[in-house]
C-alpha cells in the first residue's frame, strides 16, 4: 500500500493542513486554541447548550471539552451553571465578551476558507460537498455495522 495514495491518510494530511492554516488567525491574533475555537464556534450556534452537546458539535474528546471549557471560563468568554434538569450536567454559554471575539473572528476564518478553495470552480465547490456527504454517510454505515 501507498499511504500517500491511502485515502484516509490523505484526509487526515489535509485536514491538519487546513485547520493549520486557520488556526494561525486565532493563535496568532487571539491567544486562542484550536478546542476553544472549536468550543467557541459550536456555542454561537447556540444559545445554551449542554456540556455534552458540545462534544458532539466539536468531534472533541471529553477531556479536550472540559479543558477548553475551563480556559474559556477563565477567560471570562463563557460561563457554566448548572442544568436544572439534570443536577450533574451544566449548561454552557458564550458571555458577551466572547460572543464579540467569536464575531471578530469569523470574517478572518472565513477569509482563510475562501482563500483555500479560491482555485474551485462553483461546480467544483458543490462537487465537493456532496462527496464529503457520501464519504461521511459511507463512514458512518461502517461505524454503525462494524
Amino acid at each position: 500500500m501507498d499511504l500517500d495514495q491511502f485515502f484516509p491518510y490523505q484526509l487526515a494530511r489535509l485536514a491538519e493542513q487546513v485547520s493549520l492554516a486557520t488556526a494561525q488567525v486565532y493563535q496568532t491574533r487571539f491567544a486562542l486554541g484550536r478546542d476553544e475555537w472549536r468550543v467557541m464556534a459550536a456555542l454561537a450556534q447556540a444559545s445554551e447548550m449542554k456540556t455534552s452537546d458540545v462534544l458532539g458539535r466539536t468531534t472533541m474528546e471529553k477531556m479536550q471539552v472540559s479543558r477548553a471549557l475551563a480556559k474559556l471560563e477563565r477567560d471570562g468568554l463563557v460561563e457554566r451553571s448548572p442544568d436544572p434538569e439534570d443536577g450533574r450536567a451544566y449548561l454552557v454559554r458564550l458571555r458577551p465578551p466572547g460572543l464579540a471575539l467569536y464575531r471578530k473572528i469569523v470574517p478572518m476564518v472565513q477569509a482563510r476558507e475562501e482563500y483555500l478553495l479560491s482555485d474551485l470552480s462553483e461546480a467544483e465547490r458543490k462537487v465537493l460537498s456532496a462527496a464529503f456527504a457520501k464519504v461521511g454517510e459511507r463512514a458512518r454505515q461502517l461505524i454503525r455495522h462494524g
